[in-house]
């Protein structure tokens, strides 16, 4: 029954990917929204990609993209703080 209910959690978060993938590309090529702003939302995906290539495991991939990403957040937010305080 466990596996039953964890496949289809998984099929479900297949098909929320891909309906953001499809609704992402369908407001670029309408105009509604920019390239740059749909690409940031590949860069989580592409550091699992690199990390579980590098690690060979989903496990520890995972928490490396964990890692990655907040190391990136804390450099996006000190960078835009300097921004603004040097108003650059």
């Amino acid at each position: 029954m466990e596996v039953i209910s964890l496949g289809l959690g998984m099929g479900l978060i297949v098909i929320g990917i891909i309906a953001i993938i499809v609704a992402g590309v369908r407001n670029v090529m309408l105009g509604k929204s920019s390239p740059k702003k749909v690409i940031v939302m590949v860069v989580p995906f592409a550091v699992f990609g690199i990390a579980y290539a590098i690690t060979g495991s989903v496990d520890q991939g995972g928490i490396a993209t964990m890692i990655v990403m907040i190391a990136a957040m804390i450099v996006a937010i000190a960078f835009t703080g300097l921004k603004g305080t040097f108003k650059l």
